[in-house]
C-alpha cells in the first residue's frame, strides 16, 4: 500500500539570514513542495514538535543554539529522529562536513545555493524518506497478519475444538442447562472465528488492490438496523441497550459492503466494550457536505495515551472487552481504511471511565474522495 504518491511533502528550511530561506524557499516552492520557515533553532525545534516534516534543511551557523545542537536533539526524540536532515552551509571544509554526518545529517548543500544541486539532493531524499515509510508500513502489515494468524487465529478454534471434545465424550453427564452453556460458548466462538476470517480476508483485498470501490446512494438506515440486527445476540448476553437514532432516508454516497463493514466493527465493539446494563448509541447529522455518524458507549472509556494507537498498523494495540472478550485491533484498521477509501475521516473520543464515541463521516452525494 503506497500512499505517498500524491503526497504534498513538507520541508522546514532553517536559517537566521532571512536573504537565505527567501532564496531556498523560491527554488523549493517552484516543486510545489509545502516549505515552512525557522530562523533560530529554538523556532525550528517547536515547529518541528508541532508538525510532520518530511525533511528539514538546516544551517550550521546560528546565533545561540547552532545546527549541530538542533540536530542533535531532533535525532533524540521518537517523534522527529526520523526526519533526513540537509545541512546548508557555506563551509566546504571536511570537518564540518563529517561533524555534520556525525550529528545525524544526511547530506549537506553549500551556499550560495546551486538550484539544480539543491533540488536534486531535495528529491532524492524525499524519495528515500517515503521509500522507507512504505518499507516500514509494509513490514507492520506483514507483522499484523503474522500475529493474527499464529495467535488472534487459533484462538476461537481452540474454543471450538475443546467444546466439541467435551459435548462428544462427556454430554451424558450434562443436563439441558449445561449443555445450553456449551453451545452458547461454541456459538460465541464460531461468531469470534468468523468476523475475524471476515475482516482478515477483507484487509488482504484491501493490500493487495483486490477490493474494489463501487460508491452507490445507499441509505444508512438499513444498513444500521442489520448490524443492530446482527449484534442483537451479543448485546442481550451482556443486557445492553443497543439504540439506533438513524432516521429512514438518510442517504449516503458510497461503497455499501465498505459501510456495512464499518458499521458492524464499531457496533461490535462497542458492545464488546460496555458493561452489563450499559448502553451503546448510534446517531447521525449533517455536517456540510457529509453525514456524521456517530457510535457511544458508557463503557469502561479509552486512555488518552492509547486513542492515537487505535487505527495504525505498527502499534499493536488491542483490550480485551468487559466480558474477556478477545480482539486484534484489526477491525478499526480496516474502519480507517473503508472510511478514507470513500472520502470521509474517522476518529475518536473518550474518557476513562465514562465510555467513548467513535465518529466517522460519509460524503452525502457524488464527490470522488
Amino acid at each position: 500500500m503506497n500512499g505517498n504518491a500524491a503526497k504534498i511533502f513538507k520541508i522546514l528550511i532553517v536559517d537566521d539570514v532571512p536573504k537565505n530561506i527567501q532564496l531556498a524557499g523560491s527554488i523549493l516552492q517552484k516543486k510545489e513542495y509545502n516549505i515552512f520557515f525557522a530562523n533560530n533553532g529554538h523556532t525550528a525545534l517547536t515547529l518541528t514538535n508541532n508538525n510532520n516534516f518530511d525533511l528539514v534543511l538546516l544551517d550550521i551557523m546560528m546565533p545561540g543554539m547552532d545546527g549541530f545542537e538542533v540536530c542533535e536533539t531532533l535525532k533524540q526524540h521518537s517523534k522527529t529522529k526520523d526526519i533526513p536532515i540537509i545541512f546548508l552551509t557555506a563551509k566546504a571544509d571536511s570537518e564540518s562536513i563529517v561533524k555534520g554526518f556525525d550529528f545525524g545529517a544526511v547530506d549537506y548543500v553549500t551556499k550560495p545555493f546551486n538550484e539544480k544541486e539543491l533540488l536534486a539532493r531535495v528529491k532524492t531524499h524525499l524519495e528515500l524518506r517515503a521509500a522507507q515509510q512504505d518499507l516500514r508500513e509494509a513490514n507492520a502489515t506483514k507483522d499484523k497478519f503474522f500475529s493474527i494468524i499464529a495467535h488472534d487465529l487459533k484462538n476461537p478454534f481452540n474454543a471450538l475444538v475443546g467444546i466439541t471434545k467435551i459435548l462428544l465424550t462427556e454430554h451424558e453427564r450434562f443436563d439441558a442447562e449445561k449443555k445450553k452453556e456449551l453451545i452458547q460458548m461454541l456459538y460465541d466462538s464460531s461468531q469470534q472465528g468468523y468476523k475475524l476470517l471476515e475482516n482478515l480476508l477483507s484487509w488482504s483485498r484491501v493490500q493487495t488492490g483486490k477490493m474494489t470501490w463501487n460508491p452507490e446512494p445507499i441509505d444508512l438506515f438499513t444498513y444500521t438496523f442489520e448490524s443492530i440486527t446482527l449484534l442483537k445476540t451479543a448485546a442481550e448476553n451482556k443486557h445492553l441497550s443497543l439504540i439506533s437514532e438513524i432516521e429512514k432516508n438518510t442517504m449516503l454516497y458510497a461503497d455499501a459492503n465498505m459501510v456495512t463493514m464499518v458499521m458492524r466493527n464499531l457496533v461490535s465493539n462497542a458492545v464488546k466494550f460496555t458493561p452489563e446494563k450499559g448502553e451503546v448509541r448510534i446517531t447521525s447529522q449533517t455536517v456540510g457536505d457529509d453525514e456524521q455518524v456517530t457510535i457511544s458507549d458508557n463503557g469502561i472509556g479509552i486512555r488518552a495515551e492509547d486513542i492515537d494507537k487505535l487505527f495504525r498498523i505498527d502499534v499493536h494495540h488491542s483490550t480485551p472487552g468487559t466480558a474477556d472478550e478477545q480482539g486484534t485491533g484489526l477491525g478499526l484498521i480496516l474502519c480507517k481504511e473503508f472510511v478514507e477509501k470513500n472520502g470521509g475521516r474517522i476518529w475518536a473520543e473518550s474518557e476513562i471511565g465514562k465510555g467513548s464515541r467513535f465518529i466517522f463521516t460519509v460524503p452525502k452525494s457524488d464527490i470522488k474522495p
